[in-house]
């Protein structure tokens, strides 16, 4: 069912159209990606500053701790033996070993925290949009790559804010705090460490440039073999009849060797920019051994500055090559930034929030010039006007774009009408509460889902309250009682993902029962017998006799056996009403009707 949309600022009918697919569209530097992760750092500022605060406390006691560590050697080399106080020395030493690990730890696990509560919340917030984006969003997006930017593409927004940003920043204050220690003891060394350090965030971001645009490739790739690969399994049973499983594989396979040999490019890259921070940091180190080990040589420093400027200039550069380590983090972000955010921007449709009543008894339904567009020059309706009479069966019929499935979207609510308005007992169906009019309407669809759980629990789902009995009364009025029964656990069997264990016409009539124990005035069938062999058909149409009596149906179909429930039948060409009337009328009219059974019974038209 439907749930509640969040205000949008300019009334529209359908989800915005999204980008191209990804295997149709080249990378690029977006700068709004960077922007979209920015905006969730309020939600974090807490514990990154906490954090933050961890680590960079953690990086100031290295200050202390080489000053004690210098002191003591240094009175050993002059006194050419341990001083006494050394123990008091070395335990003090111990403590801050001690500290500056459990700061570092306590850092990592606030970040941790945080970032494992955000990944959370943005599952969430994406699982929750995209149901409210509705099925028409969902047609024809490849659920692989949906999937793929839910699972990796989350998991890759929580490292960059657990990991990323709280080095970032850390990266920012922990030098600082060093060259304040060195700069007083050795100005001429504080020089070289403060003019060396910007050469490798420089060089960094050189290299991190192409290496950002070959990343957000592999997410095109990973969302291409994703997709490719959710398909494969979901029509594996397809492939296997029709024997072609096995070169289904070598494609997959193909793809994937494609995706590793492209992921040990970017290593590549990835590597190149670590030996490159150790080449800066390394030499940049040297340097400064090389100016103190000549002053001492000539009497130009003490022993104990040289040596704890020395211990500070390797944990000057430490944060830079920490960055520089997790600076990967930040550009598989941007990349998974790059396919959530589209998402994340679309405008649902808009739901109704009238306080109208919806009628408790079967209403008459009048469709009045209807008009709507997917998107800019792709009108699927176009005036479309007609009556569905109360109590009675409507059909609806038209080859593939008439136009048919989107006035049952229409009237469940998945989209709105650019033109036009739907009355429902006189009453515009905008005046009802899109919540408590969906708890009038039951559907059928054309391919019903039946999820991996028992025979009740899928029942279950159009009324959780519902006892046994009542499935009962719902499995007979679908005709599914006999089959059920003869089941080894009855309604307690397990079924698996899309009705595994039940064949094309068990699982219609299990959508059939699911609809009538909702007990709705209104009944919607799309395309009911669809993918089915002639005798499933003649057993859901069975059912179907005897469960449209006291109800108001509009039935899509095209099929010449379903026609037989209708007492009145619609024809869209085009998206709109070409004739109407009852089925006898039509089909010896001659007109549209009678066009599309010759058809069907492989007559010229």
């Amino acid at each position: 069912m439907s749930t509640p949309a969040a205000p949008i600022s300019a009334p529209i009918s359908a989800p915005t159209p999204t980008p191209p697919a990804p295997d149709t569209a080249p990378p690029s530097r977006d700068p709004r990606a960077q922007a979209w992760l920015n905006g969730f750092v309020p939600r974090l500022r807490g514990a990154l500053r906490q954090a933050v605060a961890l680590g960079t406390a953690s990086g100031v006691l290295v200050v202390a701790q080489a000053g004690v560590l210098a002191r003591l050697i240094a009175s050993a080399v002059e006194q050419r033996a341990l001083p006494r106080h050394a123990p008091a020395w070395l335990l003090a030493l111990l403590v801050l070993y001690l500290l500056r690990f459990a700061l570092v730890r306590g850092s990592e696990r606030v970040a941790f925290r945080a970032g494992a509560a955000l990944r959370q919340q943005l599952r969430g917030e994406l699982l929750a949009h995209v149901q409210r984006l509705g099925p028409l969003w969902l047609r024809g997006r490849q659920r692989g790559d949906l999937v793929n930017s839910l699972v990796n593409g989350i998991e890759a927004l929580e490292a960059y804010f657990a990991r990323y940003l709280p080095t970032a920043r850390v990266t920012a204050l922990v030098p600082a705090a060093i060259l304040l220690a060195v700069f007083p003891v050795d100005w001429i060394s504080g020089l070289v460490l403060l003019f060396t350090a910007p050469l490798i965030p420089l060089f960094m971001w050189l290299i991190g440039r192409g290496a950002e645009d070959m990343n957000q490739q592999q997410w095109l790739r990973l969302a291409r073999l994703s997709a490719r690969f959710l398909d494969t399994l979901q029509g594996l049973t397809t492939l296997r009849l029709l024997g072609a499983s096995r070169r289904e594989g070598l494609v997959v396979q193909q793809v994937s060797e494609e995706y590793r040999a492209a992921t040990m490019r970017v290593l590549r890259v990835a590597f190149l920019s670590s030996v490159v921070l150790e080449f800066l940091s390394t030499v940049s180190i040297a340097m400064v051994a090389v100016l103190i080990g000549f002053r001492l040589m000539w009497g130009q420093m003490h022993f104990l500055q040289g040596f704890f400027v020395l211990l500070l200039a390797p944990e000057y550069y430490a944060p830079l090559r920490a960055l520089g380590g997790v600076y990967h983090l930040r550009m598989d972000a941007i990349g998974a930034a790059q396919r959530l955010q589209p998402v994340f921007e679309l405008q649902p449709p808009a739901q109704a929030g009238g306080r109208a009543r919806p009628p408790a008894t079967p209403p008459a339904l009048r469709f009045d010039d209807l008009h709507f567009a997917y998107e800019p020059g792709r009108e699927a309706l176009r005036g479309c006007a007609f009556e569905a009479p109360a109590g009675r069966v409507t059909a609806l019929v038209g080859a593939s774009g008439a136009g048919k499935s989107t006035v049952l979207a229409l009237l469940l609510g998945l989209a709105r009408a650019q033109r036009g308005r739907i009355e429902v007992d006189g009453v515009a169906l905008e005046s009802f509460d899109t919540r408590e009019w969906l708890r009038g309407v039951a559907l059928v669809p054309q391919r019903a889902h039946v999820f991996a759980a028992s025979i009740a629990d899928n029942l279950r789902l159009a009324r959780p309250d519902a006892d046994l009995q009542a499935l009962r009364r719902a499995a007979r009025a679908a005709g599914a009682e006999a089959f059920i029964d003869a089941l080894p656990e009855g309604f307690d069997t397990l079924l698996g993902e899309r009705g595994a264990g039940l064949s094309g016409g068990q699982v219609q009539r299990l959508a059939l029962a699911r609809a009538l124990l909702r007990d709705a005035p209104l009944l919607l069938l799309d395309e009911p017998t669809a993918s089915l062999d002639a005798d499933a058909q003649q057993q859901v149409l069975d059912a179907l006799r005897a469960a449209v009596r006291g109800r108001t149906v509009l039935m899509v179909t095209h099929r010449l056996r379903t026609l037989e429930l209708a007492d009145h039948v619609v024809v869209l060409e085009a998206g709109r009403v070409a004739e109407q009337g009852s089925p006898a009328q039509l089909a010896a009219a001659g007109g549209a009707l009678a066009r599309l059974l010759r058809t069907q019974r492989g007559e010229p038209a």
